[in-house]
Formats: C-alpha cells, sequence, structure tokens
C-alpha cells in the first residue's frame, strides 16, 4: 500500500512532494498535515496543490488527474442564461464583501450533509485576501447578495474554490462575469478542481495533470495583479453556446 506524506501540523515550510507523485486512488490525494498558513497555501497553489478535507479530518492535499479547467474565453452559457444576463437581472462586482461570500459558499445546502469550508479555511482564505491573493465576485439582486465564488489568482492563472447560488443561475452569473474580466486581463485559465457533470456543463475541460503543470508554470511567470479587483467597463461578454 502506497503511503501518503505526513506534513507536521505547524510546518509550513518544508515542499509539497511532487504533484505526479499523488494517489490514484483517491485521485489526487498527495500529503496529510501541515498548516493553512498564507504561506503553505501559495506553495501549494504555486504547485498544483489544494486543500480539501472535512471538519473531522486532518487537512489533506490534492492533485487530481485529470483536472477541470476553464478558459476564460470558453465558458458555456445557455440561450437561457445569456437572455438573463442580456436582461441584467443581477449585477456583479468584486472584492466588494469577501466574508459574505465565503460564509454563503461554506452555509449548509440542501444536498448536502456538511461543509468543506471548516472555521480554519474561512480564517485562511480571508488572510490571503487581505493580502490581494485571494478574491471573490458577489452577485447582487438590489441590496441582497444572491450569489457568488471565491479562489486564489497567482500570476495569469484563476484558482476557483466554491461558489454560491440563492437566486436562479446567481452563481454561473458570477462565473460569466470574472471570466470575462479574467479574460480582458489576459488571464489563461480557471483551476476548477476536480471533474464534475455540472462543471463540464459550464465549459470546463478535463487536462491530464501534466498539461495543467506546463500551462500553471507559464501563468506563474507572469505579473502579480494584486490589491483591490473590480469589474472593468470594458470586461467582455462571453458569447452564448448552447
Amino acid at each position: 500500500m502506497t503511503r501518503v506524506p505526513w506534513i507536521a501540523p505547524d510546518d509550513d515550510a518544508t515542499p509539497f512532494p511532487d504533484a505526479d507523485l499523488a494517489l490514484a486512488e483517491p485521485n489526487g490525494l498527495l500529503a496529510i498535515g501541515g498548516s493553512l498558513t498564507p504561506r503553505r497555501l501559495v506553495m501549494a497553489y504555486r504547485a498544483g496543490i489544494f486543500p480539501w478535507f472535512a471538519e473531522d479530518q486532518p487537512i489533506l492535499w490534492w492533485s487530481p488527474d485529470p483536472r477541470a479547467v476553464i478558459a476564460p474565453s470558453g465558458v458555456r452559457v445557455s440561450r437561457s442564461l445569456g437572455k438573463r444576463l442580456r436582461r441584467g437581472d443581477y449585477q456583479v462586482t468584486l472584492d466588494r464583501d469577501f466574508d459574505a461570500v465565503i460564509g454563503g459558499c461554506a452555509a449548509p445546502r440542501d444536498d448536502q450533509a456538511g461543509t468543506w469550508i471548516t472555521p480554519g479555511m474561512i480564517a485562511a482564505y480571508r488572510s490571503l485576501h487581505h493580502q490581494g491573493i485571494a478574491h471573490s465576485a458577489e452577485v447582487w439582486a438590489g441590496d441582497e447578495l444572491v450569489g457568488g465564488l471565491y479562489g486564489v489568482s497567482l500570476g495569469a492563472g484563476f484558482f476557483g474554490e466554491s461558489m454560491f447560488s440563492r437566486a436562479t443561475d446567481a452563481s454561473k452569473v458570477a462565473l460569466v462575469r470574472l471570466a470575462g474580466q479574467l479574460e480582458a486581463w489576459g488571464f489563461e485559465f480557471i483551476d476548477c478542481q476536480m471533474p464534475t457533470p455540472h462543471l463540464a456543463r459550464l465549459g470546463a475541460e478535463e487536462w491530464p495533470r501534466r498539461h495543467f503543470l506546463a500551462a500553471l508554470e507559464r501563468a506563474l511567470e507572469r505579473s502579480q495583479r494584486h490589491g483591490q479587483w473590480a469589474i472593468g467597463s470594458a470586461s467582455p461578454l462571453i458569447g452564448c453556446h448552447s
């Protein structure tokens, strides 16, 4: 049986194992333990690794093969979603209320017994947000927050973490508007981590791990867009693809 490396709980400096050493089953499990400090998290994302674990588990680190990835220009917009975008049912902002977005993502859902976004995870990504590395997209119906998503930005790569919706299509609108802005800024990919049928319907492709790591290396050579983000007036709308 393959042994998964353990990292001491207070260790935020020891490098991760090479991503190619991740298990095939469960797909992508690479290491256990370590911390959720900004230093450790940035080290992970730069190596194509992300944390994902339940509240009663130690920190688990993953690099699955294949990887779900959406090109900023490749979000699939259905006809009904395209109509909603053109009607302007919702307004979208960036980094206006990161805490509310991650709280919405962490809230219990009808189809899930619990959440993997633990209080420790919330604190960790709030720290990254305060450093200008983690970002949120908010979807508003008037003054009410009805959906959104958050993730991490490094170089020309965006690493999506979670999204939520309290109104029809709200999380999809967040993704479309964010992708349009990322395309305008020259971002190369949106990492969606584990492939799912839902992500595939939104336009996610399955990249072999080595393909993803090569794209990540290129993206990290680009300059970092630090600080608070905002939707630009020239942000393009992504066309409709049924």
